[in-house]
C-alpha cells in the first residue's frame, strides 16, 4: 500500500504538481493538506485531516468512472470527510476557483458533535 501511495507522489499529474505547489507548507491559510493519503481503501489526492476535506483532481479518465467515484465519495462522506472534485482544466486555467471552494468549506462552522444542531 505504501508503493501505490509513493507512485502516485511521484507520477503526479501537471494539475496535481500545481496543485500541491500551492497547498504545501501551510501555504492556504496556515491549514496542513496531505498528498496522495490513504483513508481506508482510497487514496485521496489532497486531504485536510483539520477540515475533514477531500480535493480531488479530475482528468478525462474519470468520466469513464464516475459510478466508481460516487460510490468512493459516499464511502468518503460516511467517513465525516467532504469531498469536492475539481477537473484538471480548473488548477490550471483558474485556480482561484478551487481556492475559493476551499476557503467557503474552510469558513463553515464545524458540525454539532451530536450530529444535530
Amino acid at each position: 500500500m505504501a508503493d501505490q501511495t509513493r507512485r502516485l507522489r511521484a507520477g503526479m499529474t501537471v494539475a496535481e504538481t500545481t496543485m500541491w505547489r500551492l497547498l504545501r507548507d501551510r501555504r492556504f491559510g496556515d491549514l496542513k493538506f496531505r498528498r496522495q493519503t490513504r483513508i481506508g481503501p482510497w487514496i485521496a489526492d489532497f486531504c485536510c485531516y483539520e477540515l475533514k476535506l477531500v480535493i480531488e483532481l479530475d482528468g478525462g479518465i474519470h468520466r469513464l468512472r464516475e459510478e466508481r467515484d460516487r460510490l468512493r465519495d459516499a464511502d468518503l462522506n460516511r467517513r465525516g470527510f467532504v469531498v469536492l472534485r475539481f477537473g484538471n482544466e480548473a488548477v490550471l486555467t483558474n485556480p482561484n476557483i478551487v481556492f475559493d471552494a476551499v476557503r467557503r468549506h474552510a469558513e463553515r462552522p464545524p458540525p454539532h458533535p451530536s450530529g444535530s444542531a
